[in-house]
């Protein structure tokens, strides 16, 4: 279990860093910081990725740490990478609608950095929660993997016919029953969730928009643990790899929500992805995948993804 509160104590202090200190005055994220930021969390999860190499690779130093070593070195980095891999592509669809979401309710750019940090927060908790479900039912229950590849094929389908300008936050039902249960303040309350007028407590539009960021996340969570577990059955690894993922989202939500529009053949990409790893999971009781080709089909699936989309910019800039 050391291996376990170490690296959850390691995330707890990066988020009070995050929000106590570095970000303790709310402020306007811009571009320059956002992508100082994502460099940051993708660098700390490579480097994350070379103690799970040297962890792996003696075995725990011979310490009990709460789980069997069944991976070398090289695979137990190998199935990170490409967990982390999945988990930071498929982040960018959920990109998409936090956008959606945020210029619906037309959330200042000075609360923004507030509300997707508490939502983050809320998405580790939900995220470990069903990792933990996850883990026991595919060792309880073998078939569950065929199930959980039926639901990436679907997802995937899903994704190729949906159009994400489609999403209205008015329909989610969990702020509908907000909405029953308490009155809305006409104003984001400098950026609290909560507030009191006339001694009555109301909740503001920010606190709506937390609750659709959490609820939009466990949608998404539901397609990308499948899919983390399409790539590796270590719990270990699928938790670490969705954490990292998690939080970098937010700071590559700053870098990229603006430009989003321009990476519009990404789309395919991710659906391609998706169908992959749902066959992958479907086989794998009958024929296993190598690792590194599974890395390579995902990293080569979103450099087309990108290139075609600065292709096609181009291109229709010149016209």
């Amino acid at each position: 279990m050391i291996v376990w509160v170490a690296f959850i104590a390691l995330v707890l202090f990066l988020l009070a860093m995050d929000l106590g200190v570095l970000n303790r005055k709310a402020h306007v994220i811009h571009p320059k910081e956002a992508l100082l930021w994502t460099s940051f969390w993708i660098g700390l999860a490579l480097s994350f990725n070379v103690f799970v190499y040297f962890l792996y690779q003696n075995q725990g130093w011979g310490l009990d740490l709460g789980f069997a070593f069944a991976l070398s070195g090289k695979d137990a980095a190998l199935e990170f990478l490409a967990a982390y891999l999945v988990e930071e592509s498929l982040s960018l669809d959920n990109i998409f609608v936090i956008a959606i979401i945020i210029a619906h309710f037309k959330v200042p750019a000075i609360y923004q950095h507030r509300v997707l940090f508490w939502g983050i927060l809320g998405a580790l908790v939900m995220r470990g929660v069903m990792i933990g479900l996850g883990t026991a039912l595919i060792q309880q229950f073998e078939w569950i993997a065929y199930v959980f590849g039926a639901i990436l094929l679907i997802t995937a389908v899903k994704m190729l016919l949906h159009r994400d300008d489609s999403v209205d936050p008015e329909q989610n039902w969990l702020i509908r029953l907000a909405r029953s249960f308490l009155p809305v303040s006409n104003t984001m309350s400098e950026g609290k969730f909560l507030v009191k007028i006339g001694g009555v407590t109301h909740i503001t539009p920010l606190f709506l928009v937390l609750l659709m960021v959490e609820t939009t996340d466990l949608l998404f969570a539901v397609d990308s643990i499948p899919a983390v577990f399409a790539v590796t059955r270590d719990p270990f690894i699928v938790f670490t790899s969705n954490v990292f993922a998690i939080l970098g989202l937010r700071s590559l939500y700053f870098a990229l929500a603006g430009l989003m529009d321009k990476f519009a053949l990404l789309k395919f990409s991710l659906v391609f992805i998706l169908a992959y790893v749902g066959v992958k999971m479907l086989m794998a009781n009958h024929y296993h995948v190598p690792i590194p080709v599974t890395l390579g089909i995902i990293a080569g699936t979103l450099a087309v993804g990108v290139l075609a989309s600065i292709v096609n910019e181009r291109r229709k800039a010149a016209e």
